[in-house]
């Protein structure tokens, strides 16, 4: 049979406490004789009769520790039991609750936290726990998020490319050409969709190789820029880049800082009709700041904390349909993270954006 912790604890207890009364009791009797016949020598010598009733004052005083040891041991072993059992209980009640409380968190119920214990011990383990459940809580919370996010963003192409494919089928006639570039570029969308997704599963798990090296910023703007430049529509806005030429070059992988521009940039054109676009760069202390900021449609207050979000898109992004699987700037958060840098944005609705990035300094 095993006995549990409380047992163990009772029995733990209990024992050091009667090897204490046992040892007090053996010591005391061997002590309490000798100094007692001490004690009647001295009086002896003093000119008392002792010695004809010495055999029965030794006995009449062993009779009287033996009753009082047998007494205080009863009352000791109670009251060392009792104590045990209030220790043990004491201390294996939060422990007891904890188990509790966890099955409830098996359950899906995360509405309860292990109370805190007066022991710092238990408190600390209290509170380690209760952090650990709230996390979970949060996984939990993104996890279910995700499967609805994916779920929404996955049901529209594949009805679209259903649709088309049964319309045919029914009408017994070829896709069209026009039908046929519209089912292409769906399932680009499910592929890209699905890249997305896989990339920032990497992200997020720390698994993506970096190799970290100086890189200078002039050049790299250069490059971006040139590519972009075709993508913008006659009468579209201008994009420039602006910084020093002897700033500081990053510490950063050149493919994933070009990844996070890339996302960054083809925000700002798809969101900015006229205006400017503009990529720069500031040292600021042992961090190179990054900016893209743009003069396009800008993010509504309310929305700014979810920029970074999965899935997420905002408002005038949906009213204008804007392409996009709403995966890019929680991959280019990531990114910069695994970088050592930090991202944030600044927006005015209506007049642009500036989404902003450090790197540390080569």
């Amino acid at each position: 049979m095993r006995v549990g912790l409380r047992g163990r604890l009772f029995f733990s207890h209990l024992v050091v406490m009667l090897v204490g009364l046992g040892s007090f009791m053996v010591i005391s009797r061997a002590a309490s004789h000798h100094l007692f016949s001490g004690h009647l020598d001295q009086m002896a010598t003093m000119g008392r009769v002792v010695n004809e009733l010495r055999g029965e004052l030794l006995w009449g005083f062993e009779n009287a520790w033996s009753g009082s040891t047998a007494l205080a041991l009863a009352v000791g072993g109670l009251t060392a039991a009792a104590l045990s059992y209030w220790v043990a209980r004491r201390i294996t009640q939060p422990l007891t609750e904890m188990e509790r409380i966890t099955r409830q968190f098996a359950a899906g119920n995360w509405s309860e936290q292990v109370p805190r214990s007066e022991i710092p011990e238990l408190a600390r383990l209290s509170r380690s726990f209760n952090r650990l459940a709230l996390s979970l809580q949060d996984v939990e919370e993104r996890r279910r998020e995700l499967i609805e996010d994916l779920t929404h963003e996955l049901r529209t192409p594949l009805t679209t490319v259903r649709g088309y494919l049964e319309e045919s089928e029914a009408a017994l006639q070829p896709l069209t050409p026009a039908t046929t570039h519209l089912l292409v570029r769906e399932t680009r969308r499910l592929e890209r969709l699905v890249n997305d997704l896989q990339e920032l599963s990497k992200a997020e798990a720390g698994q993506l190789p970096l190799h970290l090296r100086a890189i200078a910023l002039p050049p790299l703007f250069e490059k971006l820029l040139l590519r972009f430049d075709s993508q913008i529509a006659e009468g579209g806005p201008q994009i420039g880049w602006q910084c020093d030429d002897n700033i500081a070059p990053v510490l950063a992988d050149v493919d994933r800082l070009e990844q996070i521009l890339v996302n960054l940039l083809g925000n700002a054109i798809k969101h900015t009709r006229q205006g400017h676009i503009t990529l720069s760069a500031q040292a600021q202390g042992n961090q190179v700041w990054i900016a893209v900021t743009d003069t396009g449609t800008g993010i509504a207050p309310a929305e700014l904390p979810h920029v970074f979000e999965r899935f997420w898109r905002s408002s005038q992004a949906q009213t204008a349909s804007v392409g996009g699987t709403g995966i890019g700037l929680a991959i280019a958060k990531r990114l910069v993270e695994l970088q050592g840098g930090h991202i944030e944005v600044e927006s005015t609705l209506g007049q642009g954006s500036t989404f902003r990035f450090s790197l540390p300094q080569a």
